[in-house]
């Protein structure tokens, strides 16, 4: 497994697979990887002949009083367990290589970054849209694959690599949950064992909007109630919003269909910033 840390050094790296006909499956992270990481890598070894994880904790997706300082980091835990993995190269630049000076151009996708996240984080999406851009044009993946959990992000790449004619597949992962049902997520480390309590309010709100539903409650301002009175009940929680939402465009619904996730974003004692989802229905067999 090599390391590379220069966009340049990268690109001929890149360049030289493709002349071999190599593919390269890209697996864009901010490092401190738990098994959740590791699942990204495996599918990624799946479905191309080499795979490149980028490793970069991006600092314009960071807004102002974000936990950029806070955001877990072990790089050296991180290459222990990567080369565990059928990597090829890990790719660690600095934020001076990707943003040296006179850096001015940003990539934005209007709408779908409004929604959820957005509302609270209105410099995050823009950030991760031209990370991303810049990592596909330096890696030049044939696939990239990002988990389920960043279900906004996810529906973001897929309508920036489409509008701007990104010749990148997108593939995204499930969630992959502790034993517990708490979806894995680097800022988990930040939580004692308190908090971590508190944090299972996220995914068992979520299954119980799945059993409310199922049971015949379909009206999302209902479900929303029930959902925010369980969350709330855990000491701790602040929630930034409980969405109930179109898969496909983000927007909030009134009433559940198979078409319909629960988006959940919630704060544990004001430290940790935790974000979960999931269709509430059971998806229709293609």
């Amino acid at each position: 497994m090599d390391i590379i840390q220069s966009p340049a050094e990268m690109q001929q790296w890149a360049g030289a697979q493709a002349l071999a006909s190599q593919s390269i499956a890209l697996v864009p992270t901010m490092g401190f990887f738990h098994e959740g990481h590791l699942s990204l890598m495996r599918m990624a070894a799946k479905l191309c002949d080499l795979v490149v994880v980028s490793l970069f904790v991006n600092p314009t997706q960071f807004g102002p009083n974000e936990d950029l300082d806070r955001y877990p980091r072990d790089f050296e835990r991180d290459m222990e367990l990567v080369r565990r993995e059928r990597v090829a190269v890990v790719f660690a630049p600095t934020p001076a290589l990707m943003y040296p000076p006179g850096f001015q151009t940003e990539v934005r996708v209007r709408d779908l970054a409004t929604h959820l996240c957005g509302r609270s984080r209105p410099v995050h999406f823009a950030g991760v849209a031209t990370v991303v851009t810049k990592l596909f044009n330096i890696v030049q993946p044939d696939v990239a694959v990002f988990g389920e959990k960043d279900f906004q992000q996810l529906a973001i790449i897929r309508r920036m690599v489409a509008d701007l004619n990104i010749p990148v597949r997108i593939v995204g992962h499930p969630i992959v949950r502790e034993a517990d049902g708490l979806a894995m997520s680097s800022r988990n480390a930040n939580l004692d064992p308190a908090n971590r309590a508190a944090a299972l309010s996220l995914s068992t709100g979520l299954q119980l909007a799945r059993e409310k539903a199922r049971a015949g409650v379909r009206e999302t301002a209902e479900l929303a109630r029930l959902v925010t009175a369980h969350i709330h009940a855990h000491a701790g929680t602040r929630i930034d919003y409980a969405s109930f939402i179109d898969s496909e465009t983000l927007e909030e619904v009134d009433r559940v269909d198979e078409r319909t996730v629960l988006a959940l974003a919630v704060h544990i004692d004001d430290r940790v910033r935790l974000i979960d989802n999931g269709f509430v229905l059971p998806r229709p067999t293609l």
